[in-house]
C-alpha cells in the first residue's frame, strides 16, 4: 500500500523527486510502462485506431483485474501508469498486444510485429513519484508540440479526472491534493499544468525516426519527393501537412531541419 503522506504540499515546498531506478519488481505493483511501434513505427494512424485500443485497455482490466491511474496515446507510442491484479505484467501486456495488433493487421492489411520487442518499465515505489509520473504522461503531447493545453488532446486519461472517468481510478490520485472534490481537481490542474524538468522513463530520442525515415513519412504524407517545397505551399495546406507530421511522431526540429520552415511557425501549428 502506498504511503499516506501530503504530497501534493510536499511538491509545492519544491521537494525535487526524480525518478527510481527500474526494479524487476515494485513492493506497491504499480508500474509506469512504455510501449512503442516498432522502429518507431506509428500505431494509431486515425481515431478509430485510439479508440480501439483503449476499448482493449477496457476490456482487458475485467480479465486481467489491473488498475490505471494515468495513460496517454501518442501516435508511435503508449505511456500507461498501471497496477498490476490478478496477472502479472507480463501476461497483461501479451493479452492486449496481441488483441490490439491482430485487430490492426487485419485493417491495414499488414503482417508481423507491431509493438517493439516488450515493453519498458519502471517500478514506482510511493506517492511523490506516482503523481510525477502522471504529470510527465499527461505532459506528453505538449512535449511533443501537438497541443498547447492538455486538456485539449483526446487521448489521455487527463480529461477524466476533469470530466467523466472510463478507464482510470481517479480517487487516490485526487486523495493526494484534497479531501473535498471541487479543491482536489483545482489542485490537480495546476499541478498537471505547472512547468517542470521531470525526467521519467522514456525510450528518448528513439521515439523519432531517423532523418530517413522522417523524409519518407514527409513525402508520403505531402504527396511529392522535394519536400523542402513544403515551405513554398500556401499556408492552409502547409499546416495541414505539418500538423500530420507531428501526429505522426516527427519532432518539431527534425520538421524544421528537412522541410526548411521555421521552427517557431512548427510550433504555433
Amino acid at each position: 500500500m502506498l504511503l499516506s503522506l501530503p504530497v501534493y504540499a510536499m511538491l509545492k515546498l519544491g521537494v525535487i523527486f526524480m525518478p527510481r531506478k527500474a526494479r524487476e519488481k515494485s513492493s506497491t505493483g504499480i508500474y509506469h510502462v512504455m510501449l512503442r511501434g516498432i522502429n518507431g513505427q506509428t500505431i494509431f494512424v486515425g481515431n478509430e485506431d485510439y479508440e480501439k485500443l483503449i476499448l482493449t485497455l477496457e476490456n482487458y482490466k475485467e480479465v486481467c483485474g489491473f488498475e490505471l491511474y494515468a495513460y496517454c496515446l501518442m501516435s508511435n507510442h503508449i505511456h500507461l501508469l498501471i497496477k498490476e491484479g490478478s496477472e502479472d505484467l507480463g501476461l497483461i501486456f501479451r493479452r492486449i498486444g496481441a488483441s490490439y495488433v491482430h485487430w490492426y493487421n487485419r485493417k491495414y492489411r499488414r503482417t508481423g510485429h507491431l509493438f517493439q520487442d516488450r515493453y519498458k518499465s519502471e517500478a514506482v515505489e510511493d506517492d511523490k513519484y506516482l503523481l510525477t509520473v502522471l504529470r510527465y504522461i499527461h505532459q506528453n503531447p505538449i512535449k511533443a508540440g501537438i497541443v498547447k493545453d492538455i486538456g485539449n488532446y483526446a487521448w489521455s486519461s487527463y480529461n477524466e479526472y476533469i470530466n467523466s472517468n472510463r478507464l482510470c481510478n481517479t480517487r487516490l490520485v485526487l486523495s493526494y491534493f484534497a479531501n473535498e472534490e471541487k479543491k482536489a481537481l483545482q489542485l490537480f490542474k495546476r499541478f498537471n499544468q505547472e512547468t517542470n524538468n521531470d525526467n521519467c522513463l522514456d525510450y528518448g530520442d528513439l521515439l523519432s525516426p531517423s532523418d530517413v525515415e522522417a523524409a519518407a513519412i514527409i513525402a508520403e504524407v505531402a504527396g511529392f519527393e522535394r519536400i523542402i517545397e513544403i515551405q513554398n505551399l500556401d499556408k492552409s495546406k502547409r499546416d495541414d501537412i505539418i500538423k500530420t507530421l507531428k501526429n505522426r511522431g516527427i519532432s518539431i526540429r527534425q520538421i524544421e531541419r528537412l522541410t526548411g520552415v521555421s521552427f517557431g511557425i512548427i510550433r504555433s501549428i
